[in-house]
């Protein structure tokens, strides 16, 4: 009712949202936004030691190292404390990187842990399907989530690709329980189980009026490409701007379209990419979408310092999502994915803040210089869009 009498188009947004999840709009909910990895670790350590209850944790990578090693010190301090902890990671990413007995050991310090689709010998098409989720719930009072990983590039303790730029949030209050909901519903299903998740849900206090808060998740099982919707609602809803901070950019038609069309309507539209590249194909694939939007009206950014993994949207100081969810097929189509969107809340000043700074380090990208390709790439990016599903 509230959100009818602010904007009736939000309105029928949340709608949406509360139909296809559901994930419901909450209010009584603050949230923290951290514009590194590097000022995420120190404060999820803390609220780590402070749980009394339960941590449920999972996420798409884990990697010894000196973030790993600092959680996991935790955690088992939490388990002979009795605290129930439960730890579940995607079976791909952590195939070199974990022994496959991992969940075995962490059962011995008292760590509940679960493989989210570990590979088999047997290839199958439900391999394609990764848990490229990112949720830490505490107590069901304080959960994050974001872009980052549990390994050591994350948070600029170990350098890869430059200077890793990648976000995170917290997020205190009503809207927790909507990624303890999350949390339990896939745990449960790796389980075949069903259990009473309202033993997670605690008494909270937290009385604020800060606008409102929709954590939700993505599955490619249901039909619904519910991260996709939520993005082009942003591009569509923007009336001055749309920021967005993406590692990949893998479009469809739809989306393009979307960029396009909104610039050409004198929205301002920006992109921030890596100007350092993880994935070499990816990035080439990336920037063979630069020319198509520049002409369109669209501002692109490289970030030179190194690789942007941050995941964020913003729009008119009103709206912002932060969460998991790249834009290329893999997070809208083939993965499981979670994402927090707000609006009027006291944080989207901050996300938007972050975009310009982290714009300020960057290199704007003309048409002058995408028009500098060889011809075998002019050849070759054509029947690599081919396969861009798959990347």
């Amino acid at each position: 009712q509230e959100l009818e009498e602010k904007d009736i188009q939000v309105k029928h947004f949340a709608d949406y949202m509360n139909l296809v999840g559901p994930f419901p709009v909450c209010k009584n909910s603050d949230a923290k936004f951290y514009p590194l990895g590097d000022d995420w670790y120190p404060d999820m350590l803390k609220r780590l030691k402070e749980a009394k209850e339960f941590i449920f944790i999972e996420f798409f990578i884990v990697n010894y190292g000196e973030l790993w090693d600092s959680v996991l010190e935790i955690l088992k301090q939490k388990a002979k404390e009795g605290v129930e902890v439960r730890f579940m990671y995607d079976g791909t990413c952590t195939f070199f990187r974990l022994p496959h007995n991992y969940p075995e050991y962490l059962g011995k310090m008292g760590i509940q842990c679960r493989v989210f689709s570990p590979i088999r010998p047997a290839l199958s098409t439900y391999q394609n399907n990764r848990d490229h989720r990112k949720i830490v719930v505490i107590d069901g009072k304080v959960a994050y989530t974001g872009g980052v990983n549990l390994a050591d590039e994350y948070i600029n303790v170990k350098t890869i690709y430059g200077h890793w730029k990648d976000t995170a949030i917290m997020i205190k209050g009503d809207a927790v329980w909507s990624l303890t909901n999350m949390f339990l519903t896939l745990w449960d299903g790796i389980n075949k189980c069903d259990e009473d998740f309202r033993k997670y849900l605690p008494d909270i206090d937290v009385k604020t009026d800060n606008g409102y808060v929709i954590p939700y998740t993505d599955f490619p099982i249901d039909n619904e490409t519910v991260g996709k919707s939520v993005y082009l609602n942003m591009i569509n809803r923007a009336n001055r701007y749309i920021y967005i901070m993406t590692p990949y950019l893998i479009l469809d038609n739809t989306m393009a379209t979307s960029l396009c069309d909104a610039a050409k309507s004198g929205i301002d539209v920006r992109l921030i990419t890596p100007g350092i590249a993880d994935k070499k194909l990816v990035n080439l694939l990336t920037k063979s979408y630069y020319d198509k939007l520049i002409e369109a009206g669209v501002k692109i950014y490289e970030y030179t310092p190194g690789f942007v993994h941050a995941k964020i949207f913003v729009s008119d100081d009103e709206t912002a999502v932060v969460g998991t969810i790249n834009l290329d097929y893999r997070s809208l189509a083939h993965h499981f994915e979670n994402a927090i969107w707000m609006y009027k809340t006291d944080i989207v000043a901050d996300i938007k803040k972050d975009f310009l700074d982290t714009q300020e380090k960057c290199e704007r990208i003309t048409l002058e210089k995408c028009m500098k390709k060889s011809f075998a790439k002019i050849i070759f990016l054509p029947i690599l869009r081919l396969f861009s599903p798959m990347l």
